[in-house]
């Protein structure tokens, strides 16, 4: 496993598959999963419908600031650039 993933798989919640890491967060009253990706270091948001089966991709500029802020901290905690949550694809 390479650093950046380590160093995510020790953050709470955040769990490691293969070359990404996810993690699950409730934003006010909406459920998201938010994914990085460590080969394009990029971070995907992914809005999760009231059936937790589904789940559909959502802009950045549509995620609560809070749940933002908590992915950032969780990136540098690991070792990353916060910055990189707000990398376009």
């Amino acid at each position: 496993m390479d650093d950046a993933l380590d160093g995510l798989a020790e953050q709470d919640g955040w769990q490691v598959e293969g070359f990404a890491a996810r993690v699950h967060y409730r934003g006010a009253d909406d459920y998201y999963s938010i994914e990085y990706y460590d080969p394009s270091e990029c971070v995907l948001y992914w809005k999760v419908k009231g059936d937790g089966e589904t789940a559909v991709p959502v802009g950045r500029g549509t995620v609560p600031t809070p749940l933002r802020e908590r992915v950032r901290q969780d990136l540098a905690d690991a070792g990353l650039d916060p910055a990189i949550e707000d990398r376009p694809l």
